[in-house]
C-alpha cells in the first residue's frame, strides 16, 4: 500500500471487479478493441474478478487502485506493468476525476516507488491523441522518444522514458 497527500494506493481486490469494468466501459472508442467492452459484453464483471484473482499482488510490477485517503472512493488505477524492455508506467481514472491532479499525485508515489526498487529507468506508450496523459508523463519528467508503434485507425503510439 502507498499512501500520499490526497491519496492510497492498494492491492486490487475481487470486491473491485464493478469498479473495474466501469473503468473498461468508459474507454475511448480510439482504444484498441482487445482493452473495451466488445459486442457480447465482454469482458464481464466475474471475467474481471477471476482475472483479479490471478493476479499476482507482490513485487514492483502491478497495478493499485487509487482511493481517495478521507472516503475510500475509487477513483482510477496506476502502477507498473511489464514493458518490452523497462517495466511501463500505467494509469487510468473514471471521467469523473479528470483534472485534479489525481494521476500525477499517484503516479509520482509509483515512480518513487520504482526508484526505491532499484529499477533504473520506467517507460510509457501513450497516444498520440491523448494529450492528458501527456501532460502527466511530462509532468513526471517523462520526455518522448518517438513512435512506438503506427495504427492505422487509433494513429500512433509514442513512447516516453525517464531514467530513474
Amino acid at each position: 500500500m502507498i499512501v500520499t497527500e490526497r491519496l492510497t494506493l492498494r492491492p486490487w481486490t475481487v470486491a473491485d471487479a464493478g469498479f473495474h469494468r466501469e473503468l473498461w466501459l468508459e474507454r475511448d472508442p480510439r482504444v484498441p478493441p482487445h482493452r473495451r467492452i466488445d459486442a457480447d459484453g465482454h469482458p464481464t464483471v466475474e471475467e474481471l474478478a477471476e482475472r483479479i484473482r490471478r493476479s499476482p499482488h507482490e513485487g514492483p510490477i502491478g497495478t493499485l487502485v487509487v482511493e481517495l485517503r478521507e472516503s475510500g472512493e475509487r477513483l482510477g488505477y496506476c502502477g507498473l506493468i511489464e514493458g518490452e524492455s523497462d517495466p511501463e508506467i500505467a494509469y487510468e481514472f473514471l471521467r469523473r476525476h479528470w483534472g485534479r491532479g489525481y494521476a500525477t499525485e499517484s503516479a509520482e508515489a509509483i515512480v518513487e516507488g520504482a526508484r526505491a526498487a532499484g529499477i533504473p529507468r520506467l517507460r510509457a506508450s501513450v497516444w498520440e491523441w491523448n494529450t492528458a496523459s501527456r501532460r502527466v508523463l511530462g509532468r513526471l519528467g517523462f520526455a518522448e522518444t518517438g513512435p512506438h508503434r503506427i495504427d492505422p485507425e487509433r494513429g500512433r503510439s509514442l513512447m516516453t522514458m525517464r531514467e530513474l
